[in-house]
């Protein structure tokens, strides 16, 4: 039987110039591969996420989202990332509409620009996460380096997160990730991340800590810093709703820049997330 070759692009995305941002690795086209395949794949490959298009026509598309240890039923990054790069590949017209286990989500694509855009679903909120004792030793802080003004509490936009509020950003940048706490922490509040910020004076600075996803700390997270709009909208935290700047990622070497638009809804919040995505590379896997 003969190798089949697998095209991908490497793109790097809430990146404010290449080689900075989050890493995604995209399968244009996967054929029939399976998912044991395309997970193997994003082993592989080895970054935060790793995404299969499984379908691009007109102003629509559907694809699979695998980080190195799983399937996941949405991501931010992967999002804006392949709808980049399928929109400036002439595989879709822009704006379109992503299809993924988690739902649909309308994108849009600036080539031009350099940048992508996607409307994630309304908010859901869940119940406040009280053991502030557990959670900073889980960042490796004291129970008061974590704000007592506003909750610890799990966010979804398609990704449950647990928002984390630090008292400044120094504390934060003094924060270590205790991944056996960490785990213990998600699996009690049902949030895929911890997701630790603080406000600045520009914006909002994050650390994504992650337990299960064979990720660590995630340089960029759209799937948390949307759920972090929504958030600080309705804390009334960070000039929010509007916009704010998440930035991310300085303390993993891959400085990123999130922008978040949360605007009120007819009955919940309305939630985009913007940023910069630069096409780095391509190849093929070859099997």
């Amino acid at each position: 039987m003969g190798r089949v070759e697998i095209p991908f692009r490497i793109v790097d995305v809430f990146c404010e110039r290449p080689l900075e941002g989050n890493q995604l690795c995209v399968v244009t086209d996967p054929g029939d591969l399976d998912g044991e395949t395309m997970q193997g794949l994003a082993r592989e490959i080895g970054f935060s996420e790793t995404t299969f298009v499984t379908d691009a026509s007109g102003d629509r598309y559907a694809m699979r989202i695998f980080t190195p240890g799983q399937e996941l039923p949405f991501a931010g990054h992967p999002t804006i990332g392949t709808a980049f790069v399928l929109a400036s590949e002439g595989r879709i017209t822009t704006p379109a509409t992503q299809v993924v286990e988690a739902g649909e989500y309308p994108v849009e694509a600036d080539v031009a620009a350099g940048r992508a855009r996607m409307q994630q679903l309304p908010p859901t909120f869940g119940e406040a996460f009280e053991d502030r004792d557990l959670a900073a030793r889980a960042a490796g802080l004291e129970p008061a380096e974590i704000r007592d003004d506003a909750p610890m509490q799990v966010v979804s936009t398609g990704l449950p997160h647990l928002m984390v509020p630090v008292r400044d950003p120094a504390t934060l940048r003094r924060a270590v990730r205790d991944a056996a706490l960490v785990e213990r922490v998600c699996r009690t509040t049902g949030g895929e991340s911890m997701y630790l910020f603080a406000e600045t004076e520009d914006g909002v600075t994050a650390r994504m800590f992650d337990w299960e996803t064979g990720i660590g700390e995630d340089p960029a997270t759209g799937s948390a810093a949307g759920p972090l709009g929504a958030y600080l909208s309705r804390h009334g935290l960070a000039g929010m709703p509007g916009t704010v700047r998440i930035r991310q990622g300085e303390q993993v070497g891959r400085p990123s820049l999130l922008r978040v638009e949360v605007t009120a809804g007819a009955d919940s919040w309305r939630v985009v997330v913007e940023g910069g995505v630069a096409i780095v590379g391509k190849g093929v896997f070859s099997l």
